[in-house]
């Protein structure tokens, strides 16, 4: 049996529709047809009631296509795992992932895990804060790196990093010594909501201090920071993700005044805790510490 066959015939089975099966497939028409009617004739059964130029599915092709989707991921699966070990990997870890720390801290951690377990094959989902928990809780992941909470109660979260939120501005003046808390809020626009647990108690915070103000709301940090460079706004974002930034001079730190700077945390998620996950999160916690103590 030719494993294309089954991939024709789970599109088709799909569409109900030869024609789009092939534009999906890049196959002539034809070869859709030729791979459903070999496929019959192996099961000795037919998949397809055809009725003209329509065809749907017979009550034995839906029986039959779960085994085709299983016989078929199978397959890939273990395409994949045999790809991996000629590769010199033997063990896995699916990291689920925020942008924020995708971006800043994971990096340089990553990137010395990776050398220290030569033998771990490292898959990085980036994914919203708030969908971690879930693809943990469902097992698509192994661990999960987010600045929130999980509302998931079958999975583990412990906090493995804080990080003190600051005000950065754009380092647009030959003097910034003037520039304060209030006149940088009341100059530029307040870039908002680019984290996904702060934002609301602190432009609380910050209207009932300054209680005319301008606000845009960016939902990434990275598009924050160039909007900041380039004159657009000021915002309050976790030191760790503008720390280069304000090395190279391209942002300023605001000291603080009246409004109370917030802190961000690195949740880690877990539900089940393998040797790979283990190794992982114990080389994360001593990274962090020596990189941020």
């Amino acid at each position: 049996m030719n494993i294309q066959w089954l991939k024709t015939f789970i599109i088709a089975s799909k569409y109900e529709n030869f024609r789009r099966t092939s534009e999906e497939l890049f196959l002539t028409q034809p070869a859709v047809t030729k791979h459903i009617k070999k496929l019959e004739e192996i099961l000795n059964i037919q998949l397809f009631e055809r009725t003209g130029k329509r065809v749907s599915l017979t009550p034995e092709g839906h029986k039959f296509l779960s085994y085709a989707r299983e016989i078929t991921s199978k397959y890939e699966q273990g395409l994949n795992e045999f790809e991996s070990w000629k590769q010199g990997y033997n063990r896995k870890l699916i990291i689920a992932v925020a942008p924020q720390i995708a971006s800043s801290i994971l990096p340089p951690i990553l990137r010395d895990f990776m050398d220290e377990n030569p033998d771990i094959e490292v898959l990085i989902n980036v994914l919203k804060s708030y969908e971690i928990g879930g693809e943990i809780s469902a097992g698509k992941a192994d661990v999960g790196l987010t600045r929130i909470q999980p509302m998931q109660t079958n999975i583990n979260s412990h906090i493995v990093h804080k990080d003190s939120v600051i005000l950065v501005a754009p380092n647009e003046f030959k003097d910034t010594s003037y520039l304060t808390e209030q006149t940088v809020l009341q100059k530029y626009r307040i870039i908002t909501h680019n984290h996904p647990d702060y934002w609301d108690n602190l432009l609380d915070d910050i209207k009932r201090i300054y209680p005319v103000v301008h606000t845009m709301k960016v939902d990434q940090i990275e598009v924050t920071k160039r909007f900041i460079e380039e004159g657009l706004g000021v915002s309050y974002l976790p030191t760790t993700v503008v720390k280069d930034e304000i090395e190279m001079n391209k942002l300023i730190k605001i000291k603080p005044d009246n409004i109370t700077p917030a802190t961000s945390y690195t949740y880690v998620l877990t539900k089940v805790e393998t040797d790979e996950i283990s190794t992982f999160i114990n080389f994360l916690k001593g990274a962090l510490s020596k990189r941020f103590s």
